[in-house]
């Protein structure tokens, strides 16, 4: 397999990647942005402010409005403003092909080192509603949809495992059960086979099989963590790795409690595979 080629550096931290109309869309948190990279290292930045430094995401509504998480479910109007499209903060999201948003969080403050708390996953309904769809997720990250709209696997970070479950008509979760672990899940993708595109923990990220077996393994250097991954590309056939050099809080702010950001280490990998990307995201 060859090696990822550097598409664009000088990131903060890059997460959330989405393959969209031609481009690859991801949340550069740090630096409050949202970009949209061509297959040829064009970027393109537009602002945001989801109220938080970190941990927020990015997906779209079958209709094509672009959802903004953070301290709040946001939706962006055609003329690029942010209104509130529902009261709940989130870290990640994925939206079904019926319009179903799932997000998920955990009520503790990660980054200033609070003690940790089961997180959950939630159900924003297209009528407006909102309800708690899964409970107990050690530190829930990314999430996928199966094509079908029958399945939903989320990433549980902290139990280093990926966790399945059914999607019922309305939108509820069901038949929970591990689909692999051994693992070190941050933001995750799914290809046309059924495996999922995943961190290790370490500096890798590998391709799995429901049941854990490990089809692919990919090395992104020393001290390059692998927040998230993303199948995009004409024929969804190119692995987007979005890494940076993870130091934790050291250097986000300075020594009177001021956002400074930290250094910029973020960079997109860009990898050909052979099986092409699937689902939702």
């Amino acid at each position: 397999m060859p090696e990822p080629k550097v598409l664009l550096r000088g990131l903060g931290i890059p997460e959330s990647p989405r393959w969209h109309e031609g481009r690859l869309w991801f949340c550069n948190w740090i630096g409050q942005q949202v970009v949209a990279l061509t297959p040829d290292g064009h970027a393109e930045f537009i602002p945001v402010d989801p109220g938080r430094l970190m941990g927020w995401s990015i997906d779209w509504l079958p209709g094509g409005s672009l959802l903004v998480t953070g301290d709040a479910l946001r939706r962006r109007e055609p003329g690029g403003s942010l209104v509130t499209h529902a009261r709940q903060g989130a870290n990640e999201i994925v939206v079904d092909g019926r319009g179903h948003i799932y997000l998920n969080g955990a009520d503790f403050d990660f980054a200033g080192g609070e003690a940790p708390k089961p997180g959950y996953i939630k159900l924003v309904t297209p009528d407006g509603g909102v309800r708690e769809v899964a409970g107990d997720i050690q530190f829930p990250n990314g999430m996928v949809v199966t094509p079908d709209d029958r399945t939903l696997i989320v990433a549980e970070s902290f139990a280093g495992r990926l966790t399945a479950f059914d999607i019922e008509p309305d939108g509820g979760l069901s038949g929970r059960r591990v689909f692999a672990d051994g693992l070190g899940p941050d933001g995750i993708c799914l290809d046309a086979e059924g495996a999922v595109w995943t961190s290790t923990g370490g500096n890798s990220v590998v391709r799995v099989a429901e049941g854990g077996e490990v089809l692919q393994r990919v090395e992104t250097g020393e001290n390059r963590a692998p927040f998230a991954l993303m199948l995009g590309g004409a024929d969804r056939r190119t692995l987007f790795i979005l890494t940076a050099e993870w130091r934790a809080t050291d250097g986000i702010t300075d020594n009177l409690g001021r956002l400074t950001g930290g250094p910029r280490t973020g960079e997109v990998l860009a990898l050909p595979v052979s099986v092409p990307g699937a689902g939702r995201p």
